[in-house]
């Protein structure tokens, strides 16, 4: 029966005095670490310290899962290092509290267990999980910069040996149950019926907690931990300079210094963390953050509930689209002509599952959802049917044409065209309003992003369907308007084209790359055309001239004309070896430009500012997200709109300006920043102002603070 009267968690004690303590938060469908939350564990950890039970056990009451982290809300708020110290130093008293408990505590873990959770549940003497496939065990901190500071930094490397531990923190990956188990995380992992005996058993039994074995005992050691962390940086800087991510590096440099000593690991947890959490990079991480979970809103999966979708066209786009969908527990049928490209479906969906679920049981699974069919039988079947066969309007339409009559009352009938208006396309249905644009990004499997495209003629319901058939798959809806290029390929045309007069005036590809990569941006711009291929480049180039006044550059037309089509012919602009660039890092002799990355980012930001001005996306946050979610735009900078606030309008439309001088028309501004100059004038006034007086904050300074406490 309950003994204590808190907000945020039940405890109960059973007849064996065994203490069990749910973890609910009020008025929230998922657990997270408020303060609330935090104190609240803290009185009763003090409470069961001067009144023993024989044991206790943790566990959540929410179904979804255990505890999903610390309230980002919360953690966006932390404009005072030393609040966020305060904040901290809470957490670890309180865990540092429950690890010295002289009874046996136990961690049972089902759904997800993330960040602060996974240090609770490492602060409890043992740990059982939940063998479901949902069950997934993580560290994620370091995706909104920063690294786990309740202890979980201290704790890990200890239990489960420092090349594990520091791969779990630095890449943010999480773990399922039988890969916890495996390494040591947890002690069992159990179907979800026995959790309670579990726990009951090892408070009975009270085995000794496990410790490391052979060589890994030694990966912590004094004498090894400057070779590891050596190794740590260079595999880091890879994917994430230091100058853009310092997070990863106080991580290693805090492990590597003092992993032998809990104290000063837990201090250090303290500083680095309190610090770089009111920083840029962490501030913009978490805006980032709050920019998925808006994209997440814009779908709501209980308005549609699809189960078998049909993918009409059996491409390298269409078969991706029908692998995910698979692998995502959706019952597809693949339509093609061709005998051969549905055989390739099935080839290639037979390898993202491999990848992608690993267990045998799973695998096979996932290719008994997915069927070859020649004929079409699903289609009248169909919850879903997406078309994806070759960019030619003709050819879309007669095919809507054939279908329409056979699709069942409800079913969501979409393109994923990239390019043809959807008002166009419907012209041929006798119900325009049934059809919506579905715009997948390549690779399928790894862009979360999915263009909702809604014509004038798209009726509600359909964009509504498509934005919760999205969730069901597990990707982010973005609403776009049926435009030329609609978002994504409009922003990064321009940015793609760039480069490649940059290259045709003699610069190196590798030196155009690197100048979008030293900007923050995933892949330089060369290579990413390449990804792409470059013949679809200019076919989506040559569509976006035509309506954007977009001018095509001869030197991708020289090259695809050649044959040289990217990756997948194994040269573009530049040569590929199983799937890699062949190429060597700029060099000091190589020219490089003083305003090619003003030239590259600044046609993206320009383009940005037009589609923001004709109102192709709903407000300039999902702007700033469909552009990081679907072209990859550095995400610490926290969007290109953001960015050009935090950045300064006014300096970066003179920018443009200069460039238009020097290098013609296509830099000339578009007419969006007019306004967001005047703006910046303003800005710069007050800034004058405040200067002289230092009493005032400018709107653009309260905008950005704004946007970053959100």
């Amino acid at each position: 029966m309950p003994t204590t009267p808190y907000q945020h968690w039940r405890l109960e004690t059973d007849a064996q005095s065994i203490a069990w303590l749910y973890a609910d938060r009020k008025d929230a469908s998922t657990n997270t670490f408020s303060q609330e939350v935090i104190q609240e564990l803290d009185a009763i950890v003090r409470e069961l310290d001067s009144s023993p039970p024989k044991g206790l056990v943790i566990l959540s009451a929410k179904q979804n899962g255990f505890f999903a982290g610390a309230d980002i809300k919360e953690l966006a708020k932390a404009n005072d290092v030393q609040l966020a110290r305060e904040f901290i130093r809470l957490g670890q008293d309180t865990f540092n509290r429950l690890e010295r408990l002289r009874f046996p505590t136990v961690c049972l873990i089902h759904g997800f267990c993330m960040g602060g959770g996974l240090e609770l549940a490492l602060a409890c003497r043992y740990r059982i999980a939940d063998d479901d496939a949902r069950t997934r065990l993580g560290l994620p901190e370091i995706r909104i910069g920063i690294f786990p500071a309740f202890g979980g930094a201290t704790r890990l490397p200890p239990l489960i040996g420092a090349p594990a531990a520091m791969d779990m923190m630095l890449t943010g990956r999480g773990l399922s149950a039988r890969a916890a188990k495996k390494i040591g995380l947890v002690d069992y992992a159990v179907p979800k019926r026995h959790l309670h005996q579990g726990a009951v058993n090892l408070i009975n039994s009270q085995p000794a907690p496990q410790r490391l074995k052979g060589w890994k005992r030694y990966t912590n050691h004094a004498l090894l931990r400057p070779l590891l962390a050596n190794k740590m940086r260079s595999t880091v800087a890879k994917k994430a300079p230091k100058n853009h991510y310092p997070a990863p590096y106080a991580l290693i440099d805090l492990w590597a210094k003092h992993a032998n000593d809990k104290y000063q690991m837990l201090d250090g947890e303290q500083s680095q963390v309190s610090r770089l959490i009111v920083g840029k990079t962490s501030q913009n991480l978490i805006r980032v953050f709050f920019l998925q979970e808006q994209l997440k809103s814009a779908g709501d999966k209980s308005l549609f509930k699809p189960k078998h979708v049909h993918v009409i066209g059996a491409g390298v786009m269409g078969g991706d689209i029908a692998a995910w969908c698979a692998s995502q527990g959706m019952q597809v049928t693949v339509q093609d002509r061709q005998e051969a490209a549905l055989a390739r479906v099935i080839k290639s969906a037979s390898k993202l599952f491999k990848k992608t679920l690993k267990a045998p049981v799973l695998i096979q699974a996932a290719l008994d959802r997915i069927t070859p069919d020649m004929d079409g039988l699903g289609l009248k079947h169909a919850d879903v049917v997406i078309e994806a066969i070759f960019e030619n309007l003709e050819a879309k339409q007669t095919l809507f044409k054939s279908i329409e009559p056979q699709l069942k009352p409800g079913a969501l009938l979409a393109t994923n065209t990239s390019s043809i208006p959807i008002e166009t396309l419907s012209e041929a249905l006798a119900e325009p309003s049934r059809l919506v644009g579905i715009h997948f990004f390549n690779p399928v499997s790894k862009m979360q992003l999915v263009e909702i495209v809604s014509g004038s003629t798209t009726g509600a319901e359909a964009t509504a369907h498509a934005a919760a058939f999205t969730r069901h798959i597990n990707r982010l809806p973005l609403p776009v308007k049926s435009s030329p290029g609609f978002l994504v390929n409009r922003v990064l045309m321009p940015y793609l084209v760039e480069a490649v007069v940059l290259e045709s005036e003699g610069i190196a590809p590798q030196v155009i790359d690197q100048a979008a990569l030293d900007f923050g941006m995933p892949m330089g711009p060369i290579e990413l055309a390449d990804t792409v291929g470059l013949d679809i480049c200019l076919s989506v180039a040559e569509i976006l001239s035509e309506q954007l006044n977009l001018e095509v550059p001869h030197r991708l037309k020289s090259l695809v004309e050649a044959g040289r089509l990217g990756i997948k012919s194994g040269r573009g602009f530049y040569q590929y070896k199983n799937g890699k660039p062949l190429h060597h890092k700029p060099g000091k002799s190589d020219y490089r430009p003083e305003d090619i990355q003003d030239r590259l980012m600044l046609r993206m930001l320009n383009e940005v500012v037009a589609c923001q001005r004709e109102g192709i996306v709903g407000d300039a946050d999902l702007i700033d997200a469909g552009i990081i979610f679907g072209t990859g735009f550095a995400p610490f900078r926290g969007g290109p709109l953001h960015y050009l606030q935090s950045r300064g309008v006014n300096s970066l439309y003179n920018q443009l300006l200069e460039l238009e001088k020097k290098h013609g028309e296509r830099f000339t501004p578009d007419a969006g920043w007019q306004s967001d100059a005047n703006r910046a004038d303003k800005h710069d006034t007050t800034k004058t102002a405040q200067a002289d007086n230092n009493k005032t904050t400018t709107h653009d300074e309260a905008k950005v603070i704004k946007v970053n406490a959100s």
